[in-house]
């Protein structure tokens, strides 16, 4: 199910169990966890985008493990608040992820959270290449963190 109100995910969560996030890149796909209270983020890990089936396979030992109950999937609105493509590709993402994993799934404007990411990495002076590697959950877990924030 495609929820549209963040306090309506939050009611279908269980006690202590936990919202994973979704950055969705081209290539990768970051993914972050919130703790049990709903209160911090943090970055799990990035996997590569690949056939969904394949996805799930890979998805649902995470989930099971870290006992998450709701889905956070970022939302690549334009910077006027329009909907693109990568919007159409994020919503049939959601709706699979829910329908596959029988979870309640939000959308979450994300602008700007892959670049704010970037540039706090650029001005503590990390690598390229350590870049690369991070900024997919980095975004995930900063998406997450917009989230939960809003919760409170």
């Amino acid at each position: 199910m495609i929820v549209e109100n963040p306090h309506e995910l939050k009611s279908f969560l269980a006690k202590d169990q936990r919202l994973m996030a979704f950055d969705l890149g081209e290539k990768r796909i970051g993914l972050a966890l919130s703790d049990r209270t709903l209160m911090i983020a943090t970055p799990l890990t990035i996997v590569l985008r690949k056939k969904f089936k394949d996805l799930l396979v890979e998805l649902a030992p995470l989930i099971a493990e870290h006992a998450v109950g709701g889905l956070v999937v970022g939302l690549p609105m334009n910077m006027n608040g329009t909907e693109g493509p990568r919007c159409d590709s994020a919503r049939q993402m959601a709706k699979n992820l829910s329908e596959a994993l029988s979870l309640p799934v939000l959308l979450w404007d994300e602008r700007l959270s892959s670049a704010a990411v970037e540039r706090t990495l650029i001005e503590a002076d990390t690598t390229r290449k350590r870049r690369k590697e991070v900024t997919d959950k980095l975004a995930a877990a900063y998406i997450l963190q917009g989230f939960l924030d809003r919760l409170r």
